[in-house]
Order: C-alpha cells, then structure tokens, then sequence
C-alpha cells in the first residue's frame, strides 16, 4: 500500500502550541522533511522525536519532490514540516502537495498554528471576509499589486520581514493613503508578543523608533465601499 503524505503545522514561537496529535504523527512516520534542518533540529530534540530528517525547501523542492514521490509509492508515511507554522502558507509545500495528488496518494494536513489566524482576530478588523497575500512580489509587481490591493475592500493580511517594514508601511501610505487603519503584530507567541494599532502613519511612527525584531505581519482595513446607485431599489424587497 502507498504511504501518506502528512503536513504538520509546528509552532510559530511557543512551543506549547503543538497539539499532541502532531507529535504523535511526526513519532510514527517513517522520516520527516524539513525546510531547514538546523531549525527544526531542537523542535524535535525538545519533544523526543529521532525520526530521519531530510531538507526540504523552496531551493530544492522540484528535484527533492520527485524522491519524495517514490517513497510514498513505496509505502513510507512522510511528515512535511516548515520552520513555523502550517507547511505551504507561505512556506514550502504546495508543488510537494500538488505531485502528490498526481498520483493519487493520500495527503492530510493536521490543523495548527498559523501566524495570520491571531494577528487577524487581535487586529479589530473584521474576520467574516479577509484577503490572505502573504509576502508581496520583491521588485517586478509589486507597484501593481499594491494598485489592485488599494480597493480591496476585505482585511487585508500581509507577512513582511523586519528590514522591509519601513518602506512597506511608506509604501501603503503612498497607494492606501497614511489615514488607513492597520494592525502589525510581532513575535506571535512569544515573550515579546506585540500588537501595534493605528493609522499606516501613526504605525510607522511607532516603528521608527521601536525595535524591528522578528517577523511581522500586516493587518489591513479594507477600502471603504464606493457608493452605488441601485436602479433597483425594491430589490431587498421582491421576497416579502
């Protein structure tokens, strides 16, 4: 019989939030990937997990996948784990996912930490209806996107790192305008968890003169609809 394919989230500061059905899936597969080794080496070291280890990244997951694919067709169970958080949100995972489901192997991913999910519920903003982008485009698209984000009027989630955050935050005072509502939090989980609420100007003021530690992210206010003439104004009616 084929093996599965399992992503387990891992924790993204606090390593209390591994749920237990995590360590008792990454304790009984036959070996676990690992975006970096030397990250996830003392994870696995605090939870007595001796499972192989093998690397498993952006730079070699093409090749990596396609040796993955063997084993699993030869029976072994493989755990797919990122640095923090939950594989193939941001993070390595979906090509692996993808090749998997090709030829019809088991796949199962375990609920578990995300960094967005608090970030969002902390923010204020609404969480019925959001717009997940992880990290903007570096260089070519990113003007453009920022354009097309300008009128999205769901909460915005982004991820940044540290020395880009000033010129994000300049740069959504420039397309968003310095008035617009954002939260940024930081260090999630861990001891030195922040939050910071205001306007895009406000926030970047903060920041100047803040220590720019760990990695953010980027809670939005969506744009404020645009009011439209309704030719139908009976229309909420028609069932009454």
């Amino acid at each position: 019989m084929p093996g599965k394919l399992y992503l387990v989230p891992t924790p993204i500061g606090n390593l209390e939030d591994i749920t237990l059905r995590a360590l008792r899936v990454l304790k009984e597969v036959d070996l676990i990937l690992a975006e970096d080794t030397r990250t996830s080496a003392p994870l696995l070291k605090h939870f007595d997990i001796h499972q192989k280890v093998f690397a498993h990244h952006q730079h070699n997951e093409h090749q990596s996948s396609n040796e993955i694919i063997k084993f699993l067709l030869q029976g072994k169970n493989i755990a797919l784990i990122s640095d923090a958080g939950t594989p193939a949100i941001s993070d390595p995972g979906f090509f692996l996912v993808r090749e998997a489901l090709k030829f019809n192997l088991d796949v199962e991913c375990l609920p578990g930490a995300t960094a967005f999910v608090p970030a969002l519920v902390n923010s204020g903003f609404p969480t019925d209806k959001f717009c997940f982008e992880g990290f903007l485009p570096l260089k070519k698209g990113r003007q453009t996107r920022y354009k097309f984000l300008a009128t999205e009027e769901r909460t915005i989630i982004l991820y940044e790192s540290p020395h880009r955050l000033l010129k994000t935050l300049d740069e959504m005072a420039l397309y968003f305008g310095a008035d617009r509502l954002i939260s940024v939090s930081r260090e999630l989980t861990k001891m030195f968890e922040e939050t910071v609420r205001g306007t895009v100007a406000e926030v970047k003021l903060y920041f100047e003169t803040h220590p720019l530690k760990g990695e953010f992210v980027m809670c939005v206010a969506g744009a404020e609809p645009k009011p439209t003439k309704n030719k139908y104004k009976d229309d909420d009616n028609d069932d009454e």
